[in-house]
């Protein structure tokens, strides 16, 4: 069987990883448009839970990439200069590029080298497969070869996500009003030497602050003054750090022939709640079965959007409404600094006052 798999992400690489290593007689390609060790922004986060996907179905490819992150098992909020912990929230980091450094590692232990700096044009590069994966992102070139029913619609906030040499004890979130307007900052260690820093404001702060007319050297100076008491001294590092607006991306089927979507290629999760690797890679699980347990490759590919759909909904429903609080995030910041860190930790819809006093009994306790 011959096999595309658009995209070196960590959705293409690890189904690439998981389809070889059970069918090591497939003729399986993975194309990727850029180098190797081109990335953009810093870490990736995975909840405490989000983990356990991986130690159930593959605790090999988990024990060989945990080492490499960064744990912790409560988060703060700041607002107003003043910091509320909320207790057993835990969560993994790592950075982007490790990340993607070992399941290249992982990959290439099966016998398949990805060709990097290939970039797929033409729909008829398409056409010489049994199974093409779009794993090739939001902006996916081989989504826009079939009809998927995509919509794409951007939110409004503008983010950038950068680094800094600040060494962060658990994840923060950073929220701080100026004569701009307010702004939010979302910071964790993803390495022993680094931290995440995500930046992130209303469009109107945007504008008032001046950022469009900004370099990146403006832009940095400008962020390092806003968060100076976070920073504590330390810089800000950019890498491919331009100012973003979300982009909400859904499809109505992920099935068109031949053809599968998987990862952001698939659908977008907002990034407040750290699940859009989680997906990635359990779509990449989640097909790789599908095409275990059935022969016909279109049988396996509706079997494995029937599964998994119903999953990713509920997921992607809890992401959306943690993105519509941010959105709307200077408005919650007119609540004192407790109750706003209550309307922060319940923003999904997924933890209630009860759940919540199970699993952070002294934050609830505080209250």
């Amino acid at each position: 069987m011959k096999v595309l798999v658009a995209g070196a992400g960590p959705a293409g690489l690890y189904f690439a990883f998981l389809a070889k290593r059970a069918r090591p007689d497939w003729d399986l390609r993975v194309l990727e448009q850029n180098p190797p060790d081109a990335t953009f922004g810093f870490g990736v986060v995975f909840s405490e839970r989000a983990l356990g996907f991986l130690r159930e179905d593959d605790p090999e490819t988990c024990d060989f990439i945990a080492p490499r992150m960064e744990q912790w098992s409560d988060l703060v909020v700041v607002h107003r200069g003043t910091p509320v912990r909320i207790d057993g929230i835990g969560f993994s980091a790592i950075g982007r590029l490790e990340l993607l450094r070992l399941m290249q590692q992982r990959v290439s232990s099966t016998g398949v080298t990805p060709e990097f700096g290939t970039v797929i044009r033409d729909e008829r590069q398409l056409s010489d497969f049994d199974l093409v994966v779009a794993a090739d992102g939001a902006s996916s070139f081989v989504r826009s070869t079939r009809d998927f029913g995509t919509t794409a619609e951007p939110l409004t906030n503008k983010f950038a996500w950068f680094g800094t040499t600040k060494i962060y004890e658990t994840l923060t979130q950073t929220f701080v009003e100026t004569p701009d307007g307010t702004f939010n900052a979302h910071h964790y260690r993803h390495s022993p030497r680094t931290s995440t820093f995500v930046v992130e404001c209303d469009a109107a702060t945007w504008r008032r602050a001046g950022f469009a007319a900004m370099d990146e050297a403006a832009t940095l100076k400008y962020c390092e003054g806003v968060f100076a008491d976070a920073l504590a001294g330390h810089p800000l590092l950019s890498n491919k750090s331009i100012w973003r607006n979300f982009p909400k991306v859904r499809n109505r089927r992920w099935v068109s022939g031949n053809t599968v979507l998987i990862g952001d290629a698939q659908r977008t999760a907002h990034f407040s709640i750290g699940s859009g690797t989680r997906l990635a890679m359990e779509d990449a699980i989640s097909l790789n079965k599908a095409l275990a347990e059935h022969a016909d490759i279109r049988e396996a590919l509706a079997v494995f959007e029937a599964a998994r759909r119903p999953i990713v909904e509920k997921l992607v429903a809890a992401a959306d409404a943690s993105g519509a609080w941010y959105e709307r995030f200077p408005e919650h910041m007119r609540l004192a600094p407790r109750e706003f860190a209550w309307s922060y930790i319940q923003r999904s819809g997924r933890i209630d006052r009860e759940r919540l006093r199970q699993v952070a009994p002294r934050f609830v306790a505080g209250a």
